[in-house]
């Protein structure tokens, strides 16, 4: 599905990434972890576009992308729930999901099940349809990032701390959602400062520091190893 060879990446004179080398495969949730500054944000700007890769190879399903603008990275089914959500805050709740859809040109067809389902994921959503994107709640807005996201159908999700600034209950609510996303096989990378809630999600973690992978491990070895918790997560 989605593989990260030797990616070097930064902002100017500043070099963030150093050989970012990660894989997530297809129907599995994996979990991009560090401290801040680490390049969790980074790494997923320049393998969705937003940020153009200095060196290294991003490919999804074998085909090369690092050289790729975002939309067309976009069409090839990555889709990032980005940190901050950038809705459209004077567009209603309805026209920020159609946008999801239409940037993948979708058929009728796929666009009405694609309201389906995120309407059956967030309920008030629904309720919500013709009010501004800008009006909404901080957790209904978060909702309408990921409800977006998925109306283009993504092979894979990619998400930048989505419950970040959340209430607990919000932050809960979303978990869940998160994880029956996985449940249902759609393929995600992970990034959060929630811990708890990224061992939960996540079947698999990469640990990312000085822009560099440090330590693959599963969620299950990194609950019961302390000394790797501290050392990585604080």
């Amino acid at each position: 599905m989605l593989e990260v060879r030797g990616l070097e990446a930064g902002y100017g004179s500043l070099q963030v990434l150093r050989g970012v080398s990660l894989h997530v495969p297809q129907g599995k949730a994996y979990a991009l972890l560090g401290g801040n500054g680490a390049g969790k944000t980074t790494t997923l700007k320049a393998i969705t576009g937003l940020l153009r890769p200095t060196a290294g190879q991003v490919l999804m399903n074998g085909a090369s992308l690092e050289k790729s603008s975002s939309a067309e990275i976009f069409h090839h089914g990555i889709a990032l729930v980005p940190q901050g959500r950038e809705l459209f805050p004077d567009m209603s709740v309805l026209e920020n999901l159609e946008l999801g859809a239409l940037a993948r040109k979708l058929t009728v067809d796929e666009i009405q099940r694609g309201f389906d389902e995120v309407f059956l994921m967030f309920p008030r959503l629904k309720e919500r349809t013709r009010q501004q994107a800008g009006t909404l709640s901080g957790g209904e807005q978060q909702m309408l990032a990921m409800g977006r996201a998925l109306m283009s159908q993504p092979q894979i999700l990619l998400m930048d701390e989505p419950t970040s600034g959340l209430a607990p209950l919000v932050v809960r609510e979303l978990a869940g959602v998160i994880r029956r996303l996985s449940e249902a096989g759609q393929t995600i990378l992970l990034v959060e400062q929630n811990i708890r809630m990224a061992l939960d999600v996540a079947e698999q973690v990469y640990l990312i520091s000085g822009g560099r992978i440090a330590k693959t491990s599963t969620a299950d070895e990194l609950r019961q190893d302390d000394d790797l918790f501290k050392a990585y997560l604080g």
